[in-house]
């Protein structure tokens, strides 16, 4: 009887279904953007390579908050993980910020041979610091979009420019051309431009769309002056909760998810220029004096940062041995 007792619960057991671990993540992307669709489709790849063990919801749209909110809500485990920007990613980890240095990389090629060499260097530099780094993606050159002309330095004056908030690269940037700046959430810059708190942003095309910004934005300087990335983090503790085969099924989902957006962003920003082209954006070149004067204060803010060590010199270093190597051909 006794064995026959045990044999019936062993049955039920197996039978019941097993709840799944939920990594709740949260995100300023609007749903329905290029970002959402791939993070959704790797989220399915996930509940199925995973048995329905592993379910990741994702809360887009700034939901949950601006990019400080979330890390905070993930610190208290409100949240598992986030979609966020370096900025704010520099207050855990300083490197963080390393693809934003001004004028650092040229074009897609030196993104590539870049990234190659230093994404592995900031994943394991997140780890150190409890955050788990399970996807980046590159989101394009960002250039200066305002409500008037930008070619000269008297055109700059008076500008009010939103930079993001800990944005410490893009302080001291403006701040050595005299710029005075207006540090904002993300999420606060839409309507900052409809009531007229900041009338310049610097930003991708495509970001410039997705976030609704263009039908305030009349002018764009042809100069890239920074490469924006986005992370996929997760707070490390909830992913040592989830088992190894789980976590290699997580990883590789968002890492192709990762390489999907990378895959499609050059495409997607020449399709936004195109359409912020045709309602009315004039796109220019700086005058030739004022961008020698806008690349030599990057210049000396990659150099300030160096010495400060504010940026570590081991990404430094690789970022150079990255950039010194030949074009493909």
């Amino acid at each position: 009887m006794t064995r026959l007792l045990f044999s019936l619960a062993l049955s039920l057991l197996l039978a019941s279904p097993v709840s799944a671990q939920v990594i709740k993540i949260a995100t300023l992307a609007p749903d329905g953007s290029a970002w959402m669709r791939e993070l959704r489709a790797a989220s399915a790849e996930v509940k199925q390579g995973t048995g329905g063990r592993v379910d990741v919801k994702f809360y887009p749209g700034g939901v949950m908050g601006n990019d400080a909110v979330v890390l905070r809500k993930m610190r208290l485990g409100q949240l598992q993980g986030g979609v966020l920007t370096s900025s704010e990613l520099s207050l855990v980890y300083p490197d963080a910020t390393a693809y934003s240095l001004p004028f650092l990389m040229a074009d897609w090629d030196e993104v590539a041979r870049v990234r190659a060499a230093v994404d592995p260097l900031l994943a394991k530099g997140f780890e150190q610091r409890g955050i788990r780094m399970l996807g980046v993606s590159g989101l394009g050159f960002a250039y200066l979009m305002g409500d008037r002309p930008l070619r000269t330095k008297a055109d700059m004056a008076g500008i009010k420019l939103w930079i993001p908030s800990n944005d410490e690269i893009a302080a001291r940037t403006f701040k050595m051309g005299g710029i005075n700046t207006i540090p904002l959430p993300l999420g606060d810059v839409f309507t900052s431009l409809q009531t007229g708190l900041v009338d310049t942003v610097v930003n991708t095309p495509s970001g410039a769309i997705v976030l609704q910004w263009h039908g305030k934005l009349k002018h764009m300087v042809d100069l890239p002056l920074t490469f924006v990335t986005g992370f996929l983090v997760l707070d490390e503790k909830a992913w040592k909760k989830i088992p190894p085969a789980d976590q290699a099924v997580l990883s590789a989902a968002f890492d192709s998810a990762g390489k999907r957006m990378d895959a499609n962003i050059r495409r997607d920003d020449a399709a936004a220029l195109a359409a912020m082209k045709k309602q009315g954006i004039t796109v220019g070149p700086l005058e030739p004096t004022e961008a020698a004067r806008w690349r030599e204060y990057g210049a000396r803010v990659t150099t300030q940062m160096e010495a400060e060590k504010a940026i570590s010199p081991e990404i430094l270093a690789a970022i150079r041995r990255a950039l010194a190597q030949p074009k493909a051909p």
